[in-house]
């Protein structure tokens, strides 16, 4: 399965990664949508054939789970081999 990322929800300020705390999100196969908290959509991603974009098209950009040796897991884009800020970017709810 695969979804695009659409929307997030922060907790606190300043709007980081690490204060997204909830995600909004759309099946690219079959258009189905849904939400889950961050460490529900971490521990999916985490899923061997799981996969999360940020865009579409020639825009879109992989999600893959950051786990940083103290704090809870999150979430980031990966574009070109680099760790990019795209989550920021989308709209919030």
């Amino acid at each position: 399965m695969s979804i695009e990322i659409t929307h997030v929800r922060f907790g606190s300020t300043p709007h980081t990664h690490e204060a997204i705390v909830k995600y909004k999100w759309r099946e690219i196969e079959s258009g189905d949508v849904g939400e889950n908290d961050k460490p529900s959509l971490v521990a999916w991603v985490d899923k061997p054939n799981a996969l999360a974009f940020v865009g579409s098209g020639a825009s879109r950009v992989r999600v893959g789970s950051v786990h940083p040796d103290s704090g809870q897991p999150y979430l980031r884009t990966y574009a070109d081999k680099t760790w990019t800020n795209n989550l920021l970017s989308l709209p919030t709810f």
